[in-house]
């Protein structure tokens, strides 16, 4: 039994809610901490360069699916990278000092 196309576009728009909701948690826990010694700089910095990525490669495919989860996911490791950017800077300031 073939699946219509409509289906497989549920699923996609279902698992880009799922893996984009699971932000949500450590984005808000950020913001209300501060705290972001245990996140890593590195990895933040090669997923937010690999989601811009999966975002440019849906627009290029007209994927809805993609683009959407892409884009506010983007957004939301977006914001955990300027937090722990910020935080390093400030303890590099603090520790030249």
């Amino acid at each position: 039994m073939a699946l219509n196309i409509m289906n497989i576009e549920y699923y996609g728009y279902l698992a880009a809610f799922l893996t984009t909701a699971s932000f949500l948690p450590q984005v808000w826990q950020a913001i209300r901490t501060r705290d972001l010694r245990s996140i890593s700089l590195s990895m933040y910095l090669m997923f937010v360069g690999g989601v811009a990525l999966w975002l440019f490669y849906g627009i290029q495919l007209g994927a809805s699916p993609v683009i959407a989860a892409n884009a506010i996911t983007l957004l939301l490791a977006g914001i955990i990278l300027s937090l722990k950017l910020r935080e390093e800077v400030k303890r590099r300031g603090d520790s030249a000092a």
